[in-house]
């Protein structure tokens, strides 16, 4: 798909233009000043932090003098965000830079260098090369919100496979044929059971029709048929118990509370990706497969699809 370019292009005078590249960290930035020659006029470090942009503004007006300035940053979502929202926010040009291009620069160099000041450097001499054509360092809070939101859910999804795994390792211990209890390990059924009933010996205190009722107000469909099921599998395994038995079952205990608060977290960004989603003017679950996740996970990445032609 080809770019298109819905604001004025603006044509630098280069000789008059101060270019600054910028490298990204997560607590430090290092700017490195050039002209049109390339000559490099001066190399500032600061912190990330919105306190210490005014002074380094005023020392990049001191440097460039009467010049026109030019920001150069390669990171506008990450650590570069709040700098790029601030200089764009104070009437500054400030330009996307890909990292694709510094990475060609930085190898294009015999010597390879491998610092901040170099970094920087690479991100003006692309700035130099290319500022008419590069896109301009936009902030668009809605899909932002949206790609952090994203990140937050997969976090918790990769959380939950791991808790899933661990509880599947000692479920084994302790119910040698839990996989025949219920059709998925993460069910409201299963996860009830788990956590109440984390090793036989608590099954072997109760009755199957007092299981049955507590499972009952969990899931309606449920058969008694299935709790005989599951006490006659019990039955077969004869004494399981092992050493610290009380131990082991406290850790089913946690990994159960560990995924059902993962579930609740995940239906909450659901919900608030539901609010968030309409207000793009995407519609992507009006395509075949495509759901609430999936279309998140797109919009994440692509952002503003006004863009493309």
């Amino acid at each position: 798909m080809e770019t298109k370019h819905t604001e004025e292009i603006k044509i630098y005078k280069k000789r008059n233009t101060c270019f600054i590249g910028i490298d990204m960290h997560k607590d430090m930035h290092c700017a490195v000043i050039i002209d049109c020659w390339m000559n490099k006029m001066g190399e500032i470090s600061f912190e990330n932090r919105p306190s210490k942009f005014p002074i380094f503004v005023e020392n990049v007006r001191r440097i460039c003098s009467t010049k026109e300035i030019v920001f150069g940053l390669e990171d506008t979502r990450g650590f570069g965000r709040n700098l790029s929202a601030y200089l764009v926010g104070r009437k500054f040009d400030v330009k996307h830079v890909t990292p694709a291009y510094t990475s060609a620069v930085r190898l294009s160099n015999p010597i390879i260098h491998k610092d901040d000041s170099y970094d920087a450097y690479c991100v003006a001499r692309v700035l130099r090369d290319m500022v008419d054509n590069l896109p301009n360092a936009k902030h668009e809070d809605i899909y932002w919100t949206i790609r952090q939101l994203v990140k937050r859910r997969d976090l918790l999804v990769k959380n939950n496979v791991m808790n899933k795994n661990t509880l599947h390792n000692q479920l084994m211990y302790s119910y040698p044929s839990y996989r025949k209890f219920f059709s998925e390990i993460d069910g409201k059924s299963a996860l009830y059971f788990w956590e109440n009933y984390p090793s036989p010996i608590y099954i072997k205190t109760t009755t199957p029709e007092k299981v049955y009722e507590a499972l009952k107000a969990i899931n309606q469909s449920l058969k008694m048929e299935r709790i005989l099921q599951i006490h006659a599998l019990i039955e077969a395994y004869g004494d399981t118990k092992k050493e610290f038995q009380e131990e082991r079952d406290f850790i089913v205990k946690s990994l159960v509370k560990s995924i059902k608060n993962n579930i609740e977290q995940m239906k909450e960004i659901d919900d608030e990706l539901e609010k968030i989603i309409p207000l793009t003017g995407y519609k992507l679950r009006t395509m075949p497969g495509i759901d609430l996740t999936t279309e998140a996970q797109i919009i994440s990445e692509i952002g503003q699809y006004q863009r493309f032609s």
